[in-house]
C-alpha cells in the first residue's frame, strides 16, 4: 500500500460551521423578505377603522341603491371604465376620480385622465401585461359616492 495523505474528517468544528452556515442564510433570507414586505406596503387604507366601520352600511346601502355595474377593460395604451345602471344604459357621473396600479405595491400607480364618451370613460394609460386594479371613486348626480375596486386584465 502506498502511503498519501491521511483521510480527513469530519468533526464537531465543521459540524458547527455547517449548521451555523445553514441558519445563517435562512435568517439572512428572512430578514432580506421582512424589509420587502415593509418597504413595499402603501400604508393605512383608514386612520381609525372603528370610526370608518360606524357608517359603512349606510354608504353601502345608498351605493347599492344606485344600481350601478362597472366594468374595466384595455385595448392597446387606452382603458375603458363601463358604468352602467340596473337596466344596463350608460351612467354619466358628476365626478370621477380613479388610481390605476398593482394589488402588491404602489410603484407603478398612475391617476387616469377619464373622459365620458357618450357610452364609458376612456383614457391613455401606460399598461404592461398582468393584474391591475382600478381603484374609482364616483359620485352621483344625488351627491351619493361610489367607490369600488375593479380588476384589470392586460393580455401578453
Amino acid at each position: 500500500m502506498s502511503e498519501g495523505k491521511p483521510a480527513r474528517q469530519f468533526t464537531g468544528w465543521h459540524a458547527l460551521m455547517v449548521f451555523g452556515g445553514a441558519f445563517g442564510i435562512i435568517i439572512a433570507v428572512n430578514i432580506a423578505l421582512a424589509v420587502s414586505a415593509v418597504s413595499t406596503f402603501p400604508g393605512l387604507e383608514v386612520k381609525n377603522s372603528y370610526v370608518a366601520s360606524q357608517s359603512f352600511d349606510a354608504r353601502r346601502d345608498a351605493q347599492e341603491a344606485l344600481g350601478w355595474s362597472v366594468y374595466a377593460s384595455a385595448a392597446g395604451d387606452q382603458i375603458k371604465l363601463e358604468i352602467t345602471d340596473a337596466d344596463g344604459a350608460p351612467v354619466e357621473v358628476a365626478a370621477l376620480s380613479a388610481t390605476l396600479g398593482r394589488a402588491t405595491h404602489v410603484k407603478d400607480d398612475q391617476t387616469p385622465d377619464f373622459r365620458f364618451d357618450g357610452k364609458a370613460y376612456v383614457a391613455p394609460a401606460e399598461l404592461s401585461p398582468g393584474n391591475w386594479n382600478i381603484r374609482m371613486k364616483a359620485r352621483a348626480d344625488d351627491g351619493t359616492e361610489f367607490e369600488q375596486r375593479v380588476i384589470l386584465h392586460v393580455a401578453r
